[in-house]
């Protein structure tokens, strides 16, 4: 199959779904069945090798599993994909007749392994989805992808899943939209897929993330369902059930990423308000380094350090303090002041030490 062609010409969001893993062959017909009669899938997904934390937890059934899955899809007449993170994981789904094939978080973490997959499946046409890797790192997400068109892979996608965080007080995994965002700014022709399950890592927080996807121009969702998610083998308490995943498609708003041209006026007069006001915005920051050096020549001349801590504590308390008044979350007014510090902190530092090599960062 050709996947990017697929996805592009899909009415509505692609959807990725199936089992989390693949458990019995009559667990996966049933809940292909189920999502077929629905019309509710354009991608039959499973697990078959799962990369897990511990070593005691399920770690999918093995390469057994592959027939279960490819016939199920023949029986539906859905195309197939499951997870590889090895060259053997990458035969054995090819041999099996698997259609997509993805490499996990856990894996395009390690350049090591995404090479040995590529190195697989050179002269192979097959289409690749990519999950970005645990930790928030764009270089190493979009590295994994070079190493595959470098093989000869150009049928490829990107799959958001979120990112490793400890003890997050609402997700399972991060989201952090602003890394995907950068991602399609520098790789514009590969499609991006939204995994709510994973960044969930719970039911109810699905429509929520499915729809912030698709407010975001999304191109499709990977989610997991199963017939009996209570039942399930493994992260039983993000899966739905078919009927439930169907309800959740029923609430998704879908909205267009096209405007006519009277439209596209009005936007552009909100956008004109929008640019005038950053422009006052970069004013007043410019005008606060020009201060920023007069107080690193006052602490040259003082002998006094660049930080001062108790100095600094106050100033982001008193900020976030007034995050209700500033109609701004306290995550961003801390993210906002610590970059103005940073950039204040250089500022400070080329002028009270000139003579040594200029550096973009403190």
């Amino acid at each position: 199959m050709k996947l990017q062609e697929s996805i592009n010409n899909n009415q509505g969001p692609y959807l990725i779904t199936g089992p989390c893993s693949a458990e019995t062959p009559d667990q996966l017909m049933q809940v292909c069945v189920e999502i077929a009669q629905n019309k509710q899938a354009n991608l039959l997904r499973a697990g078959i090798w799962k990369p897990r934390t511990r070593p005691d937890s399920f770690e999918g059934v093995g390469a057994i599993g592959l027939p279960w899955l490819v016939e199920a899809g023949k029986a539906c007449g859905l195309p197939t994909t499951t997870e590889i993170a090895n060259a053997h994981h990458a035969n054995a789904a090819l041999k099996a007749g698997v259609d997509v094939l993805w490499i996990g978080a856990r894996t395009t973490v390690n350049p090591f392994a995404v090479q040995e997959i590529a190195d697989a499946l050179k002269g192979v046409d097959i289409p690749v989805m990519v999950k970005n890797p645990v930790n928030p790192d764009l270089e190493l997400w979009i590295g994994a992808f070079e190493r595959l068109e470098k093989a000869g892979i150009k049928d490829l996608a990107a799959i958001h899943r979120g990112f490793s965080f400890y003890k997050h007080p609402k997700y399972r995994n991060a989201p952090n939209w602003e890394i995907p965002m950068a991602f399609r700014q520098r790789c514009q022709d590969i499609p991006m897929i939204c995994d709510p399950s994973h960044i969930a890592g719970k039911r109810d927080l699905l429509l929520e993330i499915c729809q912030k996807a698709m407010d975001l121009n999304y191109d499709g969702l990977m989610i997991e369902t199963h017939p009996d998610p209570l039942k399930a083998w493994s992260d039983a308490s993000q899966q739905v059930t078919p009927k439930g995943l169907g309800k959740l498609l029923m609430n998704l708003v879908l909205r267009s990423s096209e405007s006519n041209e009277t439209i596209e006026q009005q936007l552009q007069e909100f956008r004109d308000k929008i640019e005038l006001l950053d422009d006052r915005l970069f004013d007043i920051l410019s005008s606060r380094m020009n201060l920023s050096k007069e107080v690193g020549e006052f602490k040259r001349l003082n002998n006094i350090t660049i930080y001062q801590q108790e100095h600094w504590a106050k100033v982001i308390s008193k900020r976030m303090s007034k995050s209700e008044d500033y109609q701004l979350t306290e995550r961003f007014i801390r993210q906002a002041m610590d970059a103005i510090h940073q950039e204040s902190i250089r500022h400070q530092t080329k002028v009270m030490n000139p003579n040594l090599p200029n550096s973009e960062t403190p």
